[in-house]
């Protein structure tokens, strides 16, 4: 709905696979454990440099389902969070 009325989307996820499978607008997937989608903690750069990628994509993306693969990795192991 937003989509149709002029206001461009998008979703950033850390479940390609899924997002894949809905194929919103516009889809920016970030290698980082569900729940830490901008990345840790108190890390500012990593968090404004993915939103910035975010952003970008509404202004650089114009085929609808399009999925991008950001280029952060998690630093260590996927599972419980330990600071």
């Amino acid at each position: 709905m937003l989509e149709e009325n002029g206001i461009p989307t998008v979703v950033v996820s850390t479940a390609r696979d899924i997002s894949a499978q809905v194929k919103a607008p516009r889809t920016v997937f970030v290698n980082h454990p569900m729940g830490n989608t901008f990345g840790r903690a108190f890390d500012h750069e990593r968090q404004r440099t993915i939103l910035a990628d975010a952003l970008r994509a509404l202004e650089t993306v114009r085929e609808g389902g399009a999925l991008i693969d950001l280029p952060y990795e998690w630093e260590r192991e996927f599972g419980i969070f330990q600071g």
